[in-house]
């Protein structure tokens, strides 16, 4: 009988790939059916649901108004418009506030979801620099033919670094702040100056709406990656006549801080004769996300589990990366408790203490409660903050050829 209910439910799924999910509601999803993809999909339908909600609720509070206000409609029927406008592309333009989840919604859903930010994770993050600033070093003018010349011509180079003036004697609430001696300067939790070697690795998962290249109003797209002197061009796996493909690649890069931290991810139109043609790209500062304390390196996912498509994919596992924060930040704990408690500073948590492996064989394990501290990491005073959680961020392609228009 196990083996007619894995043919049906296969039956139903069509492959399961995100299709055919209204009838398998009832049931759990079969592990083994479930992809990345499965996980994206389910996380693109839980956004487009919160932006349901938000303009429910929008408009709910519009008509309040409208009724307290008692005039004429003007100003309602403008924002109507405007929403009209919008909604064909909700899925990437919509600023997006976080919005609680839903329980009633979980108990039909299992697939574990991942964050889909439909803006760069630096617009979510300040641009990560929470003590990494970037300053342009600009050329100086030479004579006339200078002054009319873009800021962006005058670049030479970039410095970055941070500065800090406070008034010596310092008063007891810093010194209580920095959690160390504030005598030896404000900047000792800091990483070396040294080069290092980093693993990058890109994952192009799709795009959308692209600018139309050929005169047939599509476009024949491929993805070009550029890191220092490391060029990729995928020109050989361009998408044929289309605006919305779906790459779902992934490129691995070595690189060298400082030198190489400015990556770049472009999308060229492949044409038979001729040069191809960029339609737009998007430039990515790889040291701030690597130095920041957000951990912009590879998100926290929601839970951690040893196989299956939900792997834990950071090669550091909760606890390492607890410790690690723990002991960067000055903060006491994690003191591991029976119980599935956990202590960090003044705070207890508490979770799960065993996993299953592929054989369902129960093992003890301290990494589901670090990671439950890890996703309430903003919680713990002084040290805390908000660490990047799993997830997929939206670019806008830029062309220099059309400044300021998203391709």
């Amino acid at each position: 009988t196990e083996e007619e209910k894995e043919k049906k439910k296969k039956k139903k799924k069509g492959g399961g790939g995100g299709g055919g999910g209204e009838e398998v509601e009832e049931e759990e999803p079969d592990e083994s059916m479930l992809d990345w993809w499965s996980k994206y999909f389910a996380s693109i339908e839980t956004m487009k649901e919160q932006l349901r909600q938000q303009e429910a609720a929008a408009a709910e509070a519009e008509e309040k108004e409208e009724m307290e206000i008692g005039e004429g409609s003007k100003a309602p029927t403008k924002n109507k418009d405007k929403d009209k406008s919008k909604a064909p592309k909700d899925d990437k333009k919509k600023k997006q506030q976080p919005v609680p989840e839903l329980p009633e919604k979980k108990n039909k859903q299992k697939i574990d979801e991942l964050k889909v930010f439909n803006k760069e994770l630096e617009a979510e993050f300040d641009n990560f620099e929470d003590w990494l600033h970037t300053f342009n070093l600009l050329r100086g003018k030479i004579g006339d033919n200078d002054d009319n010349a873009t800021e962006e011509e005058r670049i030479v180079g970039r410095f970055k670094g941070s500065m800090c003036v406070y008034k010596v004697p310092l008063p007891d609430d810093i010194t209580k702040e920095a959690g160390y001696d504030p005598t030896f300067g404000m900047f000792q939790g800091i990483p070396s100056n040294d080069p290092i070697n980093v693993l990058v690795r890109v994952y192009v998962v799709r795009a959308t709406d692209l600018h139309p290249a050929d005169i047939n109003g599509k476009a024949d797209p491929y993805i070009a990656i550029k890191l220092g002197k490391t060029d990729i061009k995928d020109k050989e796996n361009y998408i044929s006549k289309q605006l919305n493909p779906v790459f779902g690649k992934s490129f691995d890069i070595e690189a060298t801080f400082p030198m190489e931290s400015m990556l770049t991810v472009a999308v060229y139109d492949w044409d038979l004769v001729g040069t191809d043609d960029l339609i737009g790209e998007t430039k990515i500062d790889l040291e701030n996300r690597f130095y920041s304390k957000h951990r912009a390196t590879c998100g926290v996912s929601q839970t951690y589990s040893i196989h299956g498509y939900n792997t834990w994919r950071d090669p550091m596992k909760p606890s390492q990366i607890l410790s690690k924060l723990c002991k960067e930040g000055k903060v006491d704990g994690p003191h591991f408790g029976p119980g599935g408690r956990v202590k960090v500073a003044n705070r207890v948590f508490t979770g799960p203490t065993e996993i299953e492996d592929e054989n369902g064989q129960k093992k003890p394990t301290d990494e589901h409660l670090a990671l439950a501290v890890l996703r309430h990491w903003e919680d713990i005073p002084r040290a805390g903050c908000r660490l990047v959680p799993e997830h997929v961020e939206t670019r806008p392609l830029l062309n220099p050829d059309k400044p300021g228009i998203e391709q």
